[in-house]
């Protein structure tokens, strides 16, 4: 499917240029920073890409235990988020992803044993490795769970045999216990909040960093700081402390 990559490393985006679908892109360069935008579309016929989608699929099917491994596409890079219903749907249900591995490349389906892979996801297990696995590595107790002191961020679903167009539209999401989707259709915006996670650490630190900044660069640490005038509305943000 489309998608866009997105990434400071400036060569290397300069470099996937050639690889653009459609030819379009966006470098730029300048003092010590730049970045680069470029379209990619990932293809099934492609041995790459198809390798690529495999793997994924492999190492999480794999890994038995779903509190050890956590969810992502690298948002846009690998995959827009708003794939994530129909990658949940393959990790659950073993004839779509066989469907699928009938459109790969011989050569791709060579290189992976998902075809030999009969596991299924249960929703249990989609909802440890997508919220309460996450949130407990985190260190944040107030989410991840239903119990008493929780936010009650909570994600109802029709139970259907399609789990794509369940994950696509939810029957209820609750954000801090307030309604604000209802059958897929946003019905209240709420804004939410960047989280800062600030775990615990020794402060002695500090002395050996600043040492380092200093030789290396010349200069005092804190000039590598963001300072909070900078951050616009500090309002939208919200300091989170992670458990030891």
């Amino acid at each position: 499917g489309q998608t866009v990559t997105v990434s400071s490393d400036v060569m290397r985006q300069f470099a996937a240029t050639r690889f653009a679908h459609p030819k379009k892109s966006i470098i730029i360069d300048g003092d010590s920073n730049g970045g680069g935008i470029v379209p990619i579309a990932y293809r099934k016929s492609s041995f790459t890409n198809a390798v690529q989608w495999a793997a994924g699929l492999e190492l999480f099917l794999l890994i038995e235990d779903p509190r050890r491994v956590f969810f992502t596409t690298d948002h846009p890079n690998g995959a827009p988020f708003t794939s994530y219903p129909e990658l949940f749907a393959l990790l659950m249900d073993r004839n779509l992803r066989a469907a699928w591995l009938e459109d790969l490349p011989k050569s791709a389906l060579d290189m992976t044993t998902l075809p030999a892979i009969t596991r299924e996801y249960t929703l249990f297990e989609i909802a440890t490795m997508t919220r309460a696995a996450a949130a407990k590595l985190l260190g944040l107790s107030d989410r991840g769970h239903l119990g008493e002191g929780a936010l009650a961020d909570i994600a109802v679903y029709h139970d259907l045999k399609d789990r794509a167009a369940m994950f696509r539209a939810a029957h209820l999401v609750f954000k801090n216990g307030e309604n604000v989707v209802r059958d897929g259709k946003v019905v209240r915006e709420i804004d939410g909040k960047t989280l800062n996670v600030a775990p615990p650490y020794d402060r002695g630190i500090d002395r050996r960093l600043d040492g380092y900044y200093e030789g290396l660069y010349g200069v005092p640490r804190r000039l590598f700081t963001v300072p909070p005038e900078a951050r616009g509305f500090l309002s939208a943000f919200q300091d989170v402390p992670c458990a030891a």
